[in-house]
C-alpha cells in the first residue's frame, strides 16, 4: 500500500544519522568532568532529548547556570561532539536514495530537529545535502521543545502542507509524541530506543532499522 505524503519530516540526529552516542559521550564528559554531575552514563542518555538549555535545567535546575554561561557550555559540548564524530559523519543506510526519490517526486521535506543551528549546518553542508530541504526548523526557531507539537507544525506550515499529510521519520519517543501532538503519522528508526519504548503511541505507521528497509517504498 502506497501512503503517498506530501511532505516528510525528519528529525536530526538518530533519524538521519546515527551519532547519539557521541553526544551522550561529550554530555557526559561536561556534566560530570567539567561541571560535577554524579550522573552514570546511563541516567545521561536518559536526560537526551530538547534543547541544550533543558537538558541543563533538568539536571541542575532551572536558572543554574546565566544564560551567557548556557550558551557557552552548550557550544563546548557541540564542539566535542563534532570533533569526536567527524570522522564517523555519513547518512544512515539507504537514505541517501530516499532523498533523490522523495526530491524526484516532488515530496516537500524539512528538518525538523531540537538540535541549534551549529549542529545542523554541521550535517547538511559536510554531507551536501541542503539542496533536499526546503525548511529548517532548530532549537532556535522555537519556544518549546518536543513532545510539543511546535517544530512539526512550523516545519509543516514553512512548507505549506497540511500536517495530516505529513509523515514524520524519528528515533524518540519525545519526538513520536511530539509528531502525534501535531497529528501526524510517524515512521520510528530504532537506532536510539527499542520497540517497546514506543508501546504507548498510536501513530506510527512502522518500525524500520535503516532506509533500506522494504517498508520504506510504501512511502512512494
Amino acid at each position: 500500500m502506497k501512503i503517498a505524503p506530501k511532505a516528510l519530516l525528519f528529525d536530526l540526529n538518530g533519524t538521519m544519522i546515527d551519532d547519539m552516542q557521541f553526544h551522550t559521550q561529550a554530555w557526559h564528559q561536561i556534566l560530570t568532568e567539567d561541571l560535577g554531575a554524579e550522573l552514570s552514563y546511563d541516567e545521561v542518555k536518559g536526560h537526551m532529548y530538547g534543547k541544550n538549555s533543558e537538558v541543563l535545567a533538568r539536571i541542575f535546575g532551572k536558572e543554574h547556570f546565566p544564560e551567557d554561561r548556557v550558551t557557552e557550555i552548550s557550544f563546548e559540548k557541540e564542539r566535542r561532539y563534532q570533533k569526536a564524530y567527524f570522522e564517523h559523519l555519513k547518512l544512515i543506510n539507504g537514505l541517501d536514495a530516499v532523498l533523490e526519490q522523495a526530491y524526484e517526486k516532488g515530496i516537500k521535506m524539512a528538518v525538523g530537529s531540537a538540535a541549534i543551528p551549529f549542529n545542523i549546518d554541521f550535517v547538511l553542508d559536510n554531507l551536501n545535502i541542503r539542496h533536499f530541504f526546503d525548511a529548517v526548523v532548530s532549537a532556535d526557531d522555537v519556544n518549546e521543545s518536543k513532545p510539543d507539537p511546535e517544530t512539526f507544525v512550523k516545519a509543516a506550515q514553512l512548507l505549506g502542507v497540511d500536517p495530516a499529510d505529513c509523515i514524520v521519520l524519528e528515533d524518540a519517543p519525545k519526538g513520536v509524541e511530539a509528531a502525534r501532538n501535531a497529528g501526524m503519522p510517524c515512521v520510528v528508526l530504532t537506532t536510539t530506543h527499542e520497540k517497546d519504548e514506543f508501546s504507548s503511541y498510536d501513530n506510527i505507521l512502522f518500525f524500520i532499522t535503516d532506509y533500506n528497509d522494504p517498508s520504506v517504498k510504501e512511502l512512494f
